[in-house]
């Protein structure tokens, strides 16, 4: 990103006062005319910077305006795909970073690039939308110096490597003729351990603990629609494919991070649902129960309005499954899922299938979808795993018809969800990683810090590429992680 132009210089006339010698009228109104004139100028040119900065930028001095540099980052999510618009400037030749609303602003549409995986063609309409949005909250002689970013994570990565490129190939045609500044490796699917990496920044960023001692550093585990992420800083040995280092200021990190793929919630839920179904085959009726779905509930629905991609073929399971709420056989059936393949784990020991994990040790935060069900069930932040089991005992148990009628304003693709979710997070995070269930360094939480700064691992990646020291602040040469 190249720097921005040196900034406007307005001279201001000062007040007019009584001269010391007498004047000709004719003298006078010419006088009078280029104060005029010059105060027109004057308020013309700083009507044009007010103008010409960003919608996000409008409470800042004239002199940091000017400095304002710009990136947008698409994370191309499985449930949805969001662009993040970020302002920035740099003082005494180190960046400031400002995420609220003045400097930093996103727009997220669904359904994710996953579902496009029969028709590639459809990613350019979404594409289009956020593009647009981002052209909105830049001044327009700042795109060619701004870059644009597109960074896909795990329903992309579960697609077949030729069809993850067709529909980043439409992308990047539309990324292309944004505007921005663009190069089409700027548009790829990332490593799930990267995304852990970009969260752990985010999160350590916003707490104020990033560039101090590791082991005062806070972990995450993320729950997402396609994978999960733990990454936290592990006093004991990792095996180096499970191990990432980077540095930050003085600091060099070596961090655990690994992405579970297909682990995620929608992932998770689907591949349960399709293994009931398989076992449904082997009954006598063909069918059985699934006591991850509260009782009552009619699989085909709302199949067609599913954001996320992995349930839109959810009429197939009509006729094989009866809904039949119960969280403790829900819990058990996840966590069966969760310990598939551990008989082949090669270390110490496996967490979650063949897995390696270390002990989790220090604080941490979960995000994402561990987040949305805690605040669903007003669970409190600390100690709220051992309140989670009751709470899902109770909505598991309910009938469907009575569900819909307590949470009216709850989207349905959502409520018949939650069932699962709570025993899913207790299965994960209590059974397979071992955190106890009153365990007061593990909160929930969608934003951290004193400025409640969204963890959101596009953030990370953006803090990162910023602060790097292999950074050219010219964008001549910035990378970011797995680029």
């Amino acid at each position: 990103m190249t720097p921005e132009t040196d900034a406007l210089k307005v001279q201001i006339l000062p007040k007019h006062q009584s001269l010391p010698y007498t004047v000709t009228k004719a003298k006078s109104k010419s006088l009078i005319l280029l104060v005029v004139v010059s105060v027109t100028i004057t308020l013309g040119l700083l009507l044009y910077v007010f103008n010409s900065n960003s919608v996000i930028s409008s409470g800042s001095l004239l002199s940091r305006r000017c400095k304002l540099r710009y990136s947008v980052l698409i994370d191309a999510g499985s449930s949805g795909t969001r662009v993040h618009v970020f302002g920035y400037w740099f003082e005494s030749g180190k960046p400031v970073f400002d995420f609220g609303e003045k400097h930093y602003a996103n727009l997220k549409l669904t359904p994710g690039f996953s579902s496009y995986a029969d028709n590639p063609e459809g990613a350019s309409v979404s594409v289009t939308k956020l593009v647009e949005f981002a052209k909105q909250r830049i001044p327009k002689r700042m795109f060619r110096r701004s870059d644009i970013r597109l960074m896909a994570t795990a329903g992309m990565r579960l697609l077949e490597v030729p069809v993850q490129e067709q529909i980043l190939e439409v992308t990047r045609r539309v990324l292309r003729s944004s505007g921005f500044m663009f190069r089409d490796e700027w548009a790829n699917v990332i490593s799930g351990s990267d995304e852990g990496i970009y969260s752990w920044i985010t999160a350590n960023y916003a707490l104020g603990s990033l560039g101090t001692d590791p082991l005062e550093t806070t972990g995450i585990v993320e729950l997402g629609g396609a994978s999960a992420q733990v990454t936290f800083v592990s006093s004991e040995h990792v095996p180096p494919e499970y191990s990432r280092t980077i540095a930050y200021g003085n600091i060099s990190y070596t961090i655990y991070s690994h992405s579970f793929l297909d682990y995620g919630k929608d992932a998770a839920l689907k591949k349960l649902l399709e293994k009931l179904q398989n076992s449904a085959n082997s009954t006598v009726d063909g069918v059985v129960e699934d006591p991850c779905t509260p009782k009552g509930y009619i699989y085909d629905t709302n199949s067609k309005n599913y954001s996320s991609g992995f349930l839109a073929d959810e009429s197939k399971l009509k006729g094989s499954l009866q809904a039949a709420g119960n969280f403790s056989k829900c819990r058990s059936a996840t966590f069966a899922l969760l310990k598939e393949g551990k008989e082949n784990c090669l270390y110490e020991h496996c967490s979650i299938g063949s897995t390696f994990t270390p002990d989790l040790q220090g604080s941490f935060l979960a995000t994402a979808s561990f987040y949305y069900t805690a605040k669903f069930f007003e669970l409190e932040e600390k100690g709220w795993l051992s309140e989670l089991i009751p709470a899902g005992k109770r909505y598991c148990g309910e009938e469907w018809s009575k569900l819909i009628l307590e949470y009216p304003t709850t989207d349905e693709e959502y409520l018949r969800g939650y069932c699962f979710s709570a025993a899913y997070t207790i299965s994960m995070l209590h059974d397979s990683l071992g955190i106890a269930l009153d365990d007061e360094s593990i909160t929930y939480a969608s934003k951290a810090g004193e400025k409640h700064i969204p963890l959101d691992w596009a953030l990370g990646a953006f803090i990162l590429d910023v602060v790097t020291p292999n950074s050219d602040y010219n964008g001549k040469s910035r990378k970011y992680l797995g680029f």
